[in-house]
């Protein structure tokens, strides 16, 4: 009878460690396919941002395009006339606004943060308006509002006729210092 509980005791032993062992492989099998399914969730979530990323690309090609071609049909560069603010210096004069007047009639006002005189300052360009003209001539008055020399406030026009063709012009409206007079200058003038 001890032969027998023993015999049973050992019985019990084995399939204790038996189970134990299927445990485990069951265990380390589950883990290799959680391992496995992770990192097939990892390659598709890869594959799915680099389909976002190429249709972001997309979208924004499309947008450029769609803008050029909303430019180029609102302002045909038979017609295009198109006016740009620069600033050298600025010792003399610290910009506030920009009117623009074609033909007696106002087109632009613009109205500078420090941010926008300080990109001017650094050599930026500011395109101030973009219209369609006929040919012919047209007056042009640019007039500066800002800061002069000893703090004042200043308030200054340039004008000038222009005679308009076919195809596309551009005006730049100067503002420079004059050092031997120590006041700013205000001037428009035509880029070739």
């Amino acid at each position: 009878m001890t032969s027998v509980r023993i015999l049973g005791l050992s019985l019990a032993v084995l399939l204790a460690v038996v189970s134990v062992a299927s445990a485990q492989e069951s265990a380390t099998a589950d883990s290799n396919l959680v391992a496995a399914t992770e990192a097939e969730s990892r390659q598709e979530f890869r594959a799915l941002d680099e389909d976002v990323q190429d249709l972001k690309k997309e979208v924004l090609d499309l947008n450029r395009d769609l803008f050029l071609l909303e430019e180029e049909l609102l302002f045909p560069a038979n017609s295009q006339v198109a006016f740009f603010v620069s600033l050298d210096v600025g010792e003399y004069f610290a910009l506030d606004s920009v009117s623009l007047r074609i033909d007696g009639r106002e087109v632009a006002n613009y109205l500078y943060t420090e941010r926008e005189v300080d990109a001017l300052l650094r050599g930026g360009v500011h395109r101030l308006h973009m219209a369609n003209l006929r040919t012919g001539e047209h007056e042009l008055i640019a007039i500066f509002t800002g800061q002069g020399p000893h703090t004042r406030d200043y308030r200054r026009g340039a004008t000038i006729t222009i005679e308009k063709g076919i195809g596309a012009k551009y005006l730049e409206l100067e503002i420079t210092d004059r050092v031997t007079a120590q006041q700013p200058e205000f001037e428009i003038r035509e880029w070739e």
